[in-house]
Parts: C-alpha cells; structure tokens; sequence
C-alpha cells in the first residue's frame, strides 16, 4: 500500500503518491539550483509551480484522483529538463539539447488585460489572430453602430466566458509560445536589461534550419496536411455556429426591448397585435417566451462555436445549464398553452341579423344606391378582408371594419324594397361570437330614393377583431329600376348562389328586375360579335367588327387572312402580304 500525500501547488490542492511527491520535488529542486542567480528567481519559479498545477489539473478526472509517478513523468516531459533550458549563452553552442526542437505550441484565446481598453477582449483576439488590435476595436465599433448597439452582447459573452491572462504561462499560451522552462523564463526576463542583448542575438535561423533538417516520410507529411484541412474545417464550423447564432440572438434582442414590447416606444403596429387574430396573451409575455424558447438553444450553438474556437473557454456552470434549461422547458410549454388558446379562438362562427324592415320605395320608383365614407374611418372606399386602428370622437380607439357586401334579392309577393342587415364574428364559444356581432356598428340612411350605405362599420377596441363582416341584404319587388352608383362596384356581391342575383358590371346604368333578374335599359350592344352566316364553309370563320363602316370584314380560312373594307382590302397568305387601297 502506497503511502500519499496532500500538497499546495500554486494555491490548488493536489493528492500525489509519496515516490511520485519525492519525484517532483526533485524536479522543483533542481529548476531553483538552475535559477539560483537569476533574477527575477521568485516569480520565475512561481509562475513553473503554476504550470505544472495546471498541466495537473488537465490530467485528473476526479478530486479524489492520486497523483502518480505516470503524471509526474508527463508533467516533465511538457516541461523540458532545468539543464535543457538555461538562458544564458551555453544554450547556444552546436550541441544540440534536449526539447530545442520542439514545436512551437497553438495559440489559446485569453483577455489581455495588460493592453486593454475595456476588458481585454479586442488585445486577447488580436494575439489569438496575429493582427494589430486596432483593427479589431474599430470592428467591434463598426459591428455595434450597426446592430444598434446589439452587438455589444457578444462582446459581453466573450468578456464572461473567456479567461483572463494571469501568469506568464497564459501570456505565453496568448502568444502560442510553448509554456516550458525556457519561455517562462526568457518571458520573466525580458523585463530585465541584462538579458535584452542575449534574446536579441538568438541565432533563431540555426534552430529553425536544424527542425527543417528532421525528416518525415510521406505518409506522416499526408497525414499531418489531412489533420490540418480538418481542424480548418472543424474551425469554420465553430465560426459559422457563431454568426448564425449571434445573428440570431441580436434580431431576438431587438425583437424583444425595441419596438414597443415593453412600452419603451409607441408603435402603431402593437396595437394591430393586440386586437388582431392573435393569442389573448400580452405582447411581453408572447416575446419573452419566444426569446427563450428561441434564444437559449441558440445561445448553446454560440457556445458551442466559442468552444470550438477557444480550448480554454470556461464553462458556464452546471447550474446555469440546469437553470437555462428550466427556463426553456417552461417556455416552450407556455407557447404551447397559447397555441392551443389560439386555436380555439375562432372556433365558433355566429350570425345574428340586428335589423330588418321595409323601405318606403316601391316598384314603381327608381332607387339609388350610393355608398358613403368617412374622413375620420374611412377616406378610399374599398372593401376590404381586414380593419384598421382609429379615434373616434371622444378620442377613444375603434376598430374599423371593411368587409362589407351587398346583396340583391328579388321578391314578387312584396311591392317595396326590403333591407336586412346582418353581422357577422367568430368567438371561443358561440355567446362570445355573438355578442362580438351584435356589437358591430353599422349605419344607413334613406335619402328620398337613395338608399346611403357606410362602406365601413366600427366596433370597440376591446372586442378585438376576429373576422367580422356586414352583410347587406336588398329585397327588390318586380319591376323596380334600380341605379347602383359606381363607388357600389367594390361592395356587389358578384357570385350567384341562393336566390341571389348580381348586377353583373352594370354599375352606372339604369337595370330593372324582370322575372327574377336584372335588365338594363341603357346599356350599349356588344362592340365585338361573332357571326356565322348560312352557306359558307365549315373551315372558314368570317368575324364581323362593328363600326362606323359596318363592310369591314375579316375572313380567316385556309387560304389565309383577309381583311377587308369600302377603303382597304389586305390579304395574308403563303404569298406573302397584299394590300389594295382605293388610290
């Protein structure tokens, strides 16, 4: 049974074997004798321990895991030997040491706070990328000034999710050095003048040389392109989960603070919501439950892409993940609440007919129908499948409807004009529907013989509008002449069904009801006819074009085209064109 032991190693605490503990203060020992005149001694070693407690921290799963002398080994092996990694001018002689030829390490994504405006986010990317962080503060600019403002979100995310750099050892992670014993001491000393002249005169080249000496067969070389093409691949990945994502939680941000969800401004069109065939749910509510239930599977594709990106992103917590997703789940059970509310909104239709009665017109008189507008509701008449938002007298909202027709009916027992107007609505229930159509206001007037209709009815701005409709139903005795004015076209009813009739375009014109239909007795004859005289020919069709000329004839048949008149006479055919005239 192995004896262990518990040790603080840069204020973590780890358990180790007891040989594998002796190993690695053998280890530390010998990096302090290496150090022992330098300067800068402490915090060199200080920043190694760090090190080596975080390469510990990388290799155990569990806080009760021990220590052995496997880790230990590995730690070292990260680390290069104390001997392999002075840097003084014996590192530089033609013998070649142990770790000088090893690869210089990827980059991590830390804050660099020491260069930093704000939090450090622009100086850590611009070492994660290689480029000036000027460039990318006047990005973040341009990204916010363009978003609104919105995209200052992801640099909040970037600001709590990514580490800040500390110890020398994540500045040289920042930069993609190798954090071993040398960098962290040649990092350590470039702050001191002493050792300035000895880093500038590193001959880099005979190193460089030297690692492009190592061969490698062509397998390995393939390989190694492969293991390239897909980590670049594996990387747009990460970026495109962070532009989709980020996109999609600025538009939801926007969505949700702007625009009147929170009353923040005054919108026309949150008051086409609330009365519009939509949930019975305030707008905040609806919003902010589609901007969880939207949002936050968004938000963990943007983590995602982050951690794709960054190896060292931190994590946001085991509670917050349980936590966002419980606010999730009660989202998406809360939409689905008011889908099922939505959709028994319109399950009921009612139709109800608030008047009915006798006009003193009969059918010896002329009626004229006229539909009349408003300029407080209605200013362009035109029916209309939906409504409008307006004030009415006292300053009170009212919901404008304009969906309203006009039907004709003939009748041969009744000697006067008959008027029904009947309103229609949909409801939850059936009371609800009808009392939303009773509640419709609609007005006409009888002028002499003009019949005055309102091309709009209103309704209060809380019975909300589902689908309310007027419909307006003439009953005319027989032989009555009826004058439906031209602004009554967009109102007729222009379908047969019932016992319906239709003035069929005969707007403007004097009809009269004959056996159940209307006759005009004004309208012009057709200007077009076809005509078919007796004698000729079954494959040829003469058309007759009414004019002032009433010779001009047009003959198509077999033989071609003919055209033909008292002044012109021209002829199409296999030939070519022939045109005779009277000059």
């Amino acid at each position: 049974m192995n004896k262990t032991v518990n040790i603080n190693l840069a204020g973590i605490f780890f358990h180790i074997d007891e040989d594998a503990y002796l190993k690695l203060q053998r280890y530390l020992e010998a990096i302090k004798r290496s150090f022992t005149d330098s300067q800068g001694r402490d915090e060199i070693i200080a920043d190694i321990e760090a090190r080596i407690a975080e390469l510990f921290s990388e290799k155990i799963k569990d806080e009760r895991q021990v220590i052995g002398n496997e880790e230990v080994d590995q730690v070292i092996a990260v680390m290069g030997q104390p001997e392999d990694y002075r840097l003084d001018e014996e590192i530089f002689e033609d013998e070649p040491k142990a770790g000088q030829d090893k690869a210089k390490a990827s980059r991590h994504l830390y804050r660099d706070t020491t260069n930093s405006y704000v939090g450090g986010v622009s100086s850590g990317i611009g070492h994660y990328l290689g480029i000036d962080p000027i460039w990318i503060r006047l990005a973040w600019i341009l990204f916010t000034i363009f978003s609104s403002g919105a995209f200052i979100l992801i640099y909040i995310a970037f600001w709590i999710f990514v580490p800040e750099a500390k110890t020398t050892a994540d500045f040289l992670a920042m930069k993609g050095e190798a954090v071993n014993i040398s960098n962290i001491e040649k990092k350590i000393k470039e702050g001191f003048d002493d050792v300035a002249d000895t880093v500038k005169n590193v001959d880099y080249q005979k190193y460089s040389d030297k690692v492009k000496s190592s061969s490698t067969t062509f397998f390995e070389a393939l390989g190694d392109v492969l293991l390239v093409l897909l980590k670049i691949f594996v990387k747009f990945i990460g970026v495109l989960l962070i532009i989709v994502a980020g996109i999609t939680l600025i538009s939801l941000f926007i969505g949700l603070f702007t625009l009147g969800t929170f009353g923040f401004m005054d919108t026309p069109w949150v008051e086409y919501f609330e009365v519009g065939n939509h949930p019975e749910a305030p707008l905040w509510l609806l919003s902010l439950l589609t901007f969880f239930a939207v949002g936050i599977p968004f938000f963990f594709l943007f983590i995602l892409g982050l951690r794709i990106l960054i190896n060292n992103l931190k994590s946001i917590g085991t509670p917050a993940k349980l936590g966002l997703l419980g606010v999730w789940i009660i989202s998406i059970i809360g939409l689905a609440v008011l889908g099922v509310r939505q959709a028994t909104l319109e399950a009921y239709d009612a139709e109800i007919i608030t008047e009915k009665k006798l006009l003193p017109v009969t059918s010896n008189d002329t009626l004229t129908i006229r539909m009349e507008s408003n300029n407080r509701y209605v200013k362009h008449l035109q029916h209309r499948n939906d409504y409008k938002i307006k004030r009415d007298e006292q300053g009170n909202r009212v919901i404008v409807i304009q969906d309203v027709e006009l039907y004709f009916k003939t009748s041969k027992r009744d000697s006067v004009v008959g008027i029904s107007i009947e309103k229609k609505a949909e409801g939850i229930s059936y009371d609800e529907a009808s009392q939303r159509a009773e509640d419709l206001k609609y007005a006409y007037e009888l002028e002499g013989n003009t019949l005055l209709l309102n091309g709009y009815a209103i309704t209060d701005y809380s019975n909300k509008y589902r689908d309310q409709e007027i419909n307006i139903i003439l009953t005319l005795p027989e032989g009555i002449t009826v004058f439906a004015e031209e602004n009554t076209s967009r109102y007729n009813n222009t379908w047969k069904y019932d016992d319906y009739i239709t003035i069929d375009d005969k707007e403007g014109r004097f009809i009269k009801v004959v056996d159940g239909n209307f006759e005009c007795n004004d309208c012009p004859e057709e200007e077009n006819e076809w005509e078919y005289k007796e004698g000729q020919d079954d494959d040829e069709v003469k058309i007759n074009i009414n004019s002032e000329d009433q010779n001009t004839n047009l003959k198509i048949d077999e033989d071609g085209v003919r055209l033909k008149s008292e002044e012109v006479d021209i002829k199409i055919d296999e030939d070519g064109i022939e045109i005779k005239t009277d000059n």
